[in-house]
């Protein structure tokens, strides 16, 4: 989680940011959040400092503006834009700027005393340039060129309307402009974090960190001097002051020795940076008045860390917000007190959401004798259970899960024959397809296997015999009882004694290291292998292409599909239950100069002897779901912020009106219900529908 930033007008009102594309504001405090998605990871936001109801957010997708504090938004910059074009493997945006030639908007600041004043710092070639609009935005005039790339900008409201001062942060100074002149002041060295706060008069007040140490500057970045955390040895991190009450910031910290134990946390100065004192001390256990969440419950709060980012009210100093690895944290009394605003503890004494979650999972899983009792696959945080029908959950892999392979959970199978028996495909490795997870390591180096369970995943014991350690990455069993798994590098495994014993059955699967990825099985018992693509670049017909198998033996034998022309990343599968010949293919496009290419879903009526394309408007569909009570109702989504429904057996399809977030994983359907979906996603949790 970043960039947490309060509205100088109502504390209660706080926007975050995440590394997996969606925002989050809460107008209750951090009771609740309703995610945004820009398309596009934000960067920074800024309120309106005269309109409460103004935000502007800054992302990969442009600059933004809203004016109902987050719930719709428009691009305020580049204008016009011909084309969005998702290319690489995560639909990165193609995103053509202005012909200007300024580039992105790094940094941007409103006046004080006039909305209609934006400064938009710019930077591309190399070359910064500070623009100023006097007519909220809807036209923009070059006032300069920095030395530096801008990170930040803070106007001063001391100086003449006419005339603004303004201070901007580069990678290691403070430039200033001011009656149309440039100064750049003393470097502290490489900047790690800044912030501004203004005393009733004079210059702005600098708290920043470089190299792991705090400088300040009371001169408006003309000068720093060091301050010391207490302790020996600690490191300084990111760093926040009250914007109106320079006395007064927060620092995050970690490898502290006070004087023994190691620790991390945030400490805070009340007179200007001379001592500093550790409000927030966490080591292998949370502080005493540190009161968290799921996450240091399950993993401890040495698995988020101290937080990378900082904001302090400007109205109130003792409000403070912290974001790590995965938690947003909030104290109101000063730091003395700290509890996470994540998620919220349920009266069963399990965890709930409140909205603001940033997980990435695969599947939601119902048990088949009791579909109240439900399972989600994670990645980072392995499988989760629910015997409330959702309501509330609890970590499943407490019980006899090898410590590595609870990161992720990729697929759960049950045996529907006997209550409480079931298995999971589990591994160290995340993010799989992902080419980031492949680029620079060996899938042969990857951990994992398969864990059973007779309990309902109350405990569970290995069974990998004949099985070296793989990424497991999905489980099926077919109605005699044969499991067959999907190892990502390793290819295929099959067991026929309920998981005990396994054997590879490779034959016919071209490659020394497969990524077998997902398996799928018709109505008349022929089986099919997706082995996805190790390549996301625009080449085709080389070593690096996925590929699509089928067995009509058991997996004793595996016959390559040809695929569609021009395909090369096939992504998942799904099979008529009706018509054996009818098969739906979800592609990712190939990342080419004009964009995504030769991606979406295509539709096969002869066993996948010819194809054809039914959608081409999402080049980047993860997978394809069929309403197992009609056949004619399909589901899929993919990388481009969109589910898509067809009711015509997959030959149109349309949106689904009110899914809001970039990487969708797969639609899943309730089997209680199947108006009722489910949308797993790459860093947005579960989104679902209801009746």
């Amino acid at each position: 989680m970043f960039y947490p930033t309060i509205s100088p007008h109502d504390a209660r009102v706080v926007v975050v940011g995440c590394d997996m594309t969606g925002s989050y504001i809460t107008r209750d405090g951090g009771r609740t959040w309703r995610m945004f998605n820009l398309g596009d990871t934000a960067r920074s936001f800024v309120f309106d400092p005269m309109d409460s109801g103004v935000l502007y957010a800054l992302s990969g997708g442009g600059f933004f503006r809203s004016r109902d504090l987050g719930a719709t938004w428009s691009r305020m910059y580049p204008r016009n834009l011909p084309q969005i074009s998702p290319g690489d493997d995560h639909a990165g945006m193609l995103l053509p700027f202005a012909s200007d030639s300024r580039g992105p908007v790094t940094a941007l600041a409103i006046d004080p005393a006039d909305s209609r004043l934006l400064s938009a710092a710019h930077f591309a070639g190399g070359r910064a340039s500070l623009w100023q609009s006097s007519d909220g935005g809807a036209s923009w005039q070059n006032i300069g060129e920095p030395v530096a790339r801008a990170t930040q900008i803070w106007i001063d409201p001391h100086s003449p309307r006419t005339d603004r001062a303004l201070y901007l942060a580069g990678a290691s100074a403070i430039s200033v402009r001011e009656h149309g002149r440039w100064r750049t002041g003393q470097s502290p060295g490489p900047f790690t974090s800044i912030s501004a706060a203004w005393p009733q008069t004079g210059p702005p007040t600098f708290y920043a960190t470089s190299a792991k140490h705090i400088v300040i500057s009371t001169d408006g970045g003309a000068s720093w001097h060091e301050s010391s955390l207490p302790g020996i040895q600690g490191e300084a991190d990111a760093i926040a002051a009250s914007p109106n009450h320079p006395e007064i910031a927060y620092v995050s910290y970690s490898k502290l020795r006070a004087p023994v134990s190691q620790s991390f946390g945030v400490a805070k100065t009340n007179d200007g940076g001379r001592r500093w004192e550790l409000a927030w001390q966490d080591n292998r256990e949370s502080g005493p008045n540190v009161h968290d969440a799921w996450l240091s419950d399950r993993f401890g709060p040495g698995w988020a860390g101290n937080p990378r980012d900082l904001a302090v009210a400007a109205t109130d100093p003792g409000i403070c917000y912290g974001t790590d690895s995965g938690r947003t944290m909030r104290t109101l009394d000063g730091g003395k007190t700290w509890n996470a605003v994540y998620s919220n503890r349920a009266p069963d004494g399990n965890w709930t959401t409140n909205g603001l979650d940033v997980t990435t999972c695969y599947g939601v899983h119902f048990d088949p004798f009791d579909a109240r009792r439900m399972f989600i696959g994670y990645t980072d945080i392995g499988l989760w259970a629910s015997d409330n029908a959702g309501e509330s959950w609890y970590s499943a892999t407490r019980n006899g899960v090898p410590g590595g392979w609870v990161n992720t959970t990729y697929w759960v199978e049950f045996d529907r024959k006997v209550r409480g028996r079931m298995w999971a495909a589990m591994s160290d490795t995340h993010d799989l397809p992902r080419a980031k997870m492949w680029r620079n390591r060996s899938p042969e180096t990857y951990g994992g296997g398969v864990v059973r369970s007779d309990d309902g995943g109350r405990t569970w014991r290995v069974q990998s015999q004949g099985m070296p350690p793989t990424a497991a990455t999905h489980i099926l069993r077919t109605p005699d009882g044969t499991l067959y798994v999907a190892g990502f590098g390793r290819g295929v495994f099959q067991s026929t004694d309920d998981g005990e014993h396994w054997a590879m059955k490779n034959t016919g699967i071209e490659g020394a290291q497969p990524f077998a990825w997902r398996l799928a099985r018709d109505a008349k018992g022929a089986l099919y292998l997706i082995v996805t693509r190790r390549s996301d670049d625009g080449g085709f017909g080389n070593s690096g292409d996925g590929a699509l198998y089928r067995s009509i033996d058991a997996a004793g034998h595996w016959s390559r599909v040809r695929l569609p022309e021009g395909l090369n990343g096939p992504n998942g599968l799904a099979i008529d239950p009706g018509d054996s010949a009818r098969l739906y293919l979800a592609a990712w496009g190939r990342s080419t100069r004009e964009g995504a290419a030769d991606g979406g879903i295509y539709l096969s009526t002869d066993t996948g002897a010819t194809w054809r394309r039914v959608l081409s408007e999402d080049q980047h569909i993860y997978d394809v779901t069929i309403d197992p009570a009609d056949p004619r109702i399909l589901y899929a989504t993919g990388f481009e912020q969109a589910a898509w429904r067809s009711t015509d057996r997959g030959v149109t399809w349309k949106k689904i009106p009110g899914f809001d977030f970039k990487w969708g994983h797969r639609v899943i359907l309730d089997p209680r219900d199947h108006t009722r979906l489910y949308v797993t996603t790459f860093g947005g949790s579960v989104w679902t529908r209801l009746p």
